[in-house]
């Protein structure tokens, strides 16, 4: 990479106002005492990968994959890991760490643009509801799996149908236990196989009960989420769910009481232990029979898919939402950074390490799907699934087939509770730090107002427990940040690499790293990684349905729900650049021009530097000149 002016006075300039950071005491002492830093490097990268590696790389990215050309799949994944998704986090990164400023407080760089941060803070707040109750979920799967029989082995509990089997492999050999027939009411039952397996299936009793459920299904369906008859039959909350998702926001806030001094020692057992997990399950999957098939079946490249934009569309989408950016976790996180943090090495390690998982989560999920595909003597794509119909019907059913299947069953759910929660840390920090940097008089009460949030989340979170929760966390899931995620990664692009000028960006990375960004950064950030982002953003759009949940119909008014809460997020956005306008003084043109400039509290957050800081950019510079700049590029 280019390291651009490394010598001459410039370089000695830069070089000489800039600290080392060898020890993690000197980071320490680089930022307030009050509002925390990381104990060390080692604490940050953890969390960071943490974030990032979420339930969608071992239950979505494995699918995304096998659908599109299985290990061809890796060519436009890497090829947007490259030219979109690292471009975009060490944005983020280089952003928060040089401000010191949480996401909504960033966006001082440019006051016309601050509602961007705001609605980052809303889909952060937003998420956190919905999506720690996946978190009680597998709480509820763990405590489960320490009977001495699992509950969804057998169809002879309470809550099964006369419709039950115990097992795939029992629908597939043609004999259900139901009538001794391979028929029911007429239905044949490898006919409709697949479809018992899609992605997150439901059914209700009373309109099934002519078709063969799985007990690991029924267990789903009628004992763990108790699911109603749609989105209009609430029903009443599931106590045993409802206290799952108590102990998972009690976890969390245990982890997360004292900020980012807690989170970071959390992270040594909850970022780690899911790696030991997956190598452990990745050794046994491929030592049983048809475990190597489904690897294979895994990676079996499909070069023809190669030429469908559909593929290179979802490679998009998978990196940018497994990486994280635009929620406001990267850049909260790198805000406690030291300023002199090498966050470019730091990024280029995250992203790799990061999406590196999802490759080596779908080795784990196929070798065992290949398992339970031979065992039920059926194709291995007849059982490939994603989402919770992977995590929570079809990968307990292939465990329970495993000798001491209680022990396989608690360590799988346990990987996903730390999965979650890893995910969850950084989601909830996001907002925390943004109240208490609007509010510093709040930092002596940081634990107070960590409860206080935690609490007031979990008490919206018990609309998911109840028996039509599913329904509505569906809803939400699919809309929710379906248009403001991508369209806020590409406004950061716009900001800070056309508005605030990559020039100037470039600059501010030099006064941290003693080198400016490299150009492919610079090229990325104002060309490849924008357009990448709109075009993936309009065909998203175009292309969207409305949401499903196995054979149920969303009613018409679901959606209309549905795309109120995804505008919701950009609320902010608009709101705030009225405010902006209106508080800048003279014409209407001027007022929207000077709202485009960096505000008085824009700046490194090394105090040392400031005063130099503020002499270096004190020409004003006019949009037309930065416009200019940033068409450039210059190396």
């Amino acid at each position: 990479m280019d390291s651009g002016n490394d010598n001459g006075e410039k370089g000695a300039e830069v070089i000489a106002l800039t600290e080392s950071f060898d020890s993690s005491d000197s980071e320490k002492l680089q930022k307030p005492l009050e509002r925390g830093a990381w104990g060390s490097q080692i604490d940050y990268l953890l969390s960071v990968i943490g974030y990032c590696v979420g339930l969608g790389n071992l239950w979505r990215f494995p699918y995304i994959c096998n659908r599109n050309g299985g290990g061809a799949f890796l060519i436009p994944f890497i090829v947007c890991l490259v030219l979109c998704g690292l471009p975009l986090f060490f944005l983020e990164v280089a952003v928060g760490q040089f401000s010191g400023k949480s996401a909504t407080h960033v966006w001082s760089v440019c006051p016309l643009m601050k509602g961007v941060g705001i609605g980052m803070l809303i889909m952060s707040a937003g998420t956190v509801v919905y999506y720690t109750t996946i978190c009680g979920w597998a709480l509820y799967y763990t405590v489960f799996s320490c009977r001495a029989v699992l509950p969804w082995t057998d169809c002879g509990n309470s809550w099964n149908t006369d419709s039950c089997v115990r097992s795939l492999q029992v629908m597939s050999l043609g004999r259900p236990e139901v009538n001794n027939s391979t028929v029911l009411n007429g239905t044949d039952v490898n006919s409709t196989l697949t479809e018992y397996i899609n992605t997150t299936i439901s059914y209700r009793r009373e309109a099934n009960d002519s078709l063969a459920h799985t007990a690991a299904e029924e267990f789903w369906q009628y004992k763990a989420l108790g699911i109603s008859g749609g989105l209009d039959q609430l029903g009443s909350i599931k106590w045993e769910l409802a206290l799952c998702l108590l102990g998972s926001w009690v976890l969390i806030f245990g982890c997360i009481v004292k900020g980012v001094r807690s989170v970071g020692k959390a992270v040594y057992v909850t970022a780690t232990l899911p790696y030991i997990i997956l190598t452990i399950l990745l050794v046994r999957g491929l030592t049983l029979p048809g475990g190597p098939s489904g690897a294979m079946f895994y990676l079996t490249p499909d070069f023809s898919k190669l030429l469908e934009i559909q593929v290179w569309l979802e490679a998009c989408l998978q990196v940018f939402y497994s990486l994280g950016p635009a929620w406001g976790g990267l850049i909260t996180m790198a805000s406690y950074n030291g300023f002199n943090t090498n966050c470019l090495r730091n990024a280029i390690i995250c992203t790799f390490v990061s999406e590196g998982t999802s490759l080596f989560a779908g080795l784990v999920v196929f070798s065992i799907l290949g398992f339970m595909a031979q065992e039920a003597n059926i194709p291995i794509s007849d059982v490939v699934s994603s989402g919770p119909g992977l995590g929570f019907v079809i990968y307990p059913e292939a465990l329970a087939q495993l000798p001491l299947p209680q022990l396989w069953s608690f360590i799988f759910f346990v990987m996903l509770i730390l999965l979650a929660l890893d995910s969850l840390f950084s989601m909830v920090e996001t907002v925390t730090s943004a109240i208490l940097d609007e509010y510093p008089w709040l930092l002596k009460w940081r634990v107070v107002v960590t409860l206080s949030y935690c609490v007031l989340s979990f008490l919206p979170g018990l609309l998911f427990t109840t028996e039509g929760g599913m329904y509505i966390f569906q809803l939400l899931d699919w809309y929710f940040v379906v248009i403001f995620l991508i369209f806020y990664g590409f406004l950061e692009c716009i900001i800070l690499g056309w508005i605030y000028g990559v020039d100037r960006l470039s600059a501010d990375i030099e006064l941290m790293l003693g080198r400016p960004a490299p150009l492919f950064f610079k090229i990325t950030w104002c060309y490849i990684t924008p357009a990448m982002l709109l075009v993936t953003f309009i065909f998203t759009l175009a292309q969207y349905q409305s949401p499903t949940y196995g054979k149920y119909v969303y009613p018409d008014y679901a959606a209309t729900i549905g795309w109120c809460a995804a505008s919701v997020p950009g609320i902010p956005l608009v709101v705030m650049m009225v405010k902006a306008i209106y508080k800048e003084e003279g014409s209407l043109l001027q007022r929207f021009q000077n709202s485009l400039k960096p505000d008085s509290s824009w700046g490194p957050s090394k105090s040392s530097l400031k005063d130099f800081y503020v002499d270096k950019n004190s020409k004003a510079t006019t949009l037309r000149e930065t416009f200019i700049s940033s068409v450039c590029c210059k190396s």
